[in-house]
């Protein structure tokens, strides 16, 4: 019988591979890439010959039934997205779902991911945490933002830098400017920083400097200070 393995790859730094992830890929019958030319420059660099398949967020619902079943029938097959771990807002979970469903094997390698970094480096509480992923872009947002107000736990938000200012400005009117934050951009690269601060002192640096990469917004969460003046008014 055939496997699934789900790869984390590089978020940055081409370092960051493991020796068993490139094992993984090279051993594999194919590798379900989410952009297979993204995916060639890693594959050329560790010389995998591999033959890759597009797999992403657009043809997923399409596929996921029938490659289950071709491991079911003995094809070992190797799961990656442009960078980090598949599945965490990337394309994956679906094939993990069918996988199951239908019984195959599925194995996920530790590795790379760019929350864990951020929210390491942030200084902030993580003993626990909340993984939110990109919030809403239009339905659903402001009643997401209300509801993370009243979050006790360290908050992890993805986003662009397109709508970074807009996103941290809105957090700061729905939790006051004055809380904590910490944001990361380009980890594991050669650019790669952290401003921390309260909101306000965050979105005037990126006022002033124009975001670039893909940001972790690390959120401090709602303190008891907070919540008990919250109950007096």
């Amino acid at each position: 019988m055939g496997k699934l393995t789900v790869v984390p790859t590089p978020v940055g730094n081409l370092e960051d591979m493991t020796f068993r992830a490139i094992r993984v890929l090279k051993e594999a019958d194919l590798i379900l890439a989410e952009d297979t030319r993204t995916s060639s420059v890693l594959l050329k660099h560790y010389e995998i010959d591999t033959r890759m398949q597009s797999h992403h967020k657009f043809n997923e619902h399409q596929t996921v039934e029938q490659l289950a079943a071709r491991m079911l029938a003995g094809e070992k097959m190797a799961l990656i997205s442009d960078a980090g771990t598949p599945a965490i807002s990337d394309p994956g979970f679906m094939l993990v779902r069918e996988c199951v469903k239908q019984g195959v094997e599925v194995e996920c390698l530790p590795g790379a991911t760019a929350f864990v970094p951020a929210l390491v480096v942030s200084g902030l509480p993580n003993e626990k945490f909340c993984f939110e992923g990109f919030l809403p872009v239009k339905k659903g947002r402001q009643t997401r933002m209300k509801e993370l107000a009243q979050e006790t736990r360290t908050m992890i938000i993805y986003e662009s830098p397109f709508r970074l200012v807009k996103t941290l400005t809105q957090l700061g009117e729905f939790m006051g400017n004055e809380r904590e934050v910490s944001v990361s951009r380009e980890i594991s690269k050669k650019f790669e920083e952290t401003v921390r601060g309260s909101i306000e002192k965050v979105v005037a640096h990126f006022m002033v400097n124009e975001p670039k990469g893909e940001f972790v917004i690390i959120l401090a969460g709602l303190n008891k200070k907070e919540k008990d003046k919250e109950k007096e008014d």
